[in-house]
């Protein structure tokens, strides 16, 4: 009994969908339009998060060891740096490893500064890396009060601008996604309230023969659904194949900066991703749509 009940809410709910043909459209229109704008800017806003990490995760402090230091107590400040709560990694540059950079840096000009190398001026120096990036104030705090330590170095005012600026990204990208995603089940909203506001006889006659809310709102509920299943097919598309397009376009010049900050995610696990995503999140538009416009309906 329950199986041939269902088959019969699946059977009206797809004919509901083909009898009101253009407002089925106008439905699937708007969930397409909004889940469309929605994906953009959720690839976007996946890529702009994961640059962000990278630059955040390669910011490093620049400790300078005093030129007075002995081999062994460099060694031991190495020791004490690596015990500093929330630091990762830590990495010794010696005054050679910094003189052959800085040449490097120069290109053709380096000749000049050749005589430096019997009394090389620079500083050794630890490189360290912390934890969280957000920590790295407390962390260069910490270290500077070791002994041995000269200098500690990590651009505070240029740190803390960057945080704010990919924290605004972030905060901004959730907030225009959640709008697009309230903005669709809004719209969607309406349509199928209108929908079902055309069929208000039909719900009526319904109840007067004694049918059972619930049995009056699966068929509608399967409507919604696929309203919001189909909306999302073509977003998915886009997004799917758009996507793979765009990578191919971009990444080859990003990887031209010979850097590993400026990575976008690779399509085959992004795309999948997203695509679920919109699946789910048209399935929920259409089937929220759908029995919050019914309910009106249903009251004694």
């Amino acid at each position: 009994m329950m199986f041939k009940s269902g088959l019969r809410h699946l059977r009206e709910g797809f004919k509901g969908t083909l009898r009101n043909g253009w407002m089925s459209f106008a439905a699937i229109s708007a969930v397409t339009i909004t889940l469309l704008l929605v994906g953009v800017f959720a690839l976007v806003m996946f890529n702009v998060n994961e640059i962000s990490d990278n630059v955040e995760n390669d910011v490093e402090i620049q400790v300078f060891i005093t030129r007075t230091a002995d081999e062994n107590s460099v060694e031991k400040l190495g020791q004490n740096i690596e015990q500093v709560p929330g630091v990762s990694t830590v990495t010794f540059s010696s005054k050679e490893d910094e003189l052959q950079k800085f040449q490097t840096q120069l290109g053709d000009d380096a000749a000049a500064y050749g005589t430096v190398e019997k009394d090389n001026p620079l500083h050794a120096r630890y490189i360290v890396k912390a934890q969280d990036p957000t920590e790295l104030e407390e962390v260069a705090k910490s270290v500077s009060s070791l002994e041995n330590v000269d200098d500690v170095k990590y651009g505070k005012d240029y740190i803390d601008k960057m945080f704010a600026f990919f924290n605004g990204i972030r905060i901004g990208g959730l907030a225009l996604i959640v709008g697009l995603t309230l903005m669709a089940m809004f719209l969607i909203s309406n349509t199928i309230k209108m929908t079902i506001f055309s069929r208000r006889r039909e719900i009526e006659i319904m109840r007067l023969v004694g049918a059972k809310n619930s049995f009056i709102r699966w068929p509608f509920f399967i409507e919604g659904l696929l309203l919001g299943m189909l909306g999302a097919l073509v977003p998915i598309l886009v997004i799917y194949f758009g996507y793979d397009v765009a990578y191919s376009a971009l990444q080859p010049s990003l990887d031209q900066l010979n850097s590993d900050i400026f990575k976008l995610i690779d399509p085959s696990t992004l795309t999948v991703q997203v695509s679920l995503v919109l699946l789910a999140l048209g399935a929920f538009i259409g089937i929220w749509g759908s029995t919050t416009s019914l309910g009106r309906f249903l009251k004694i």
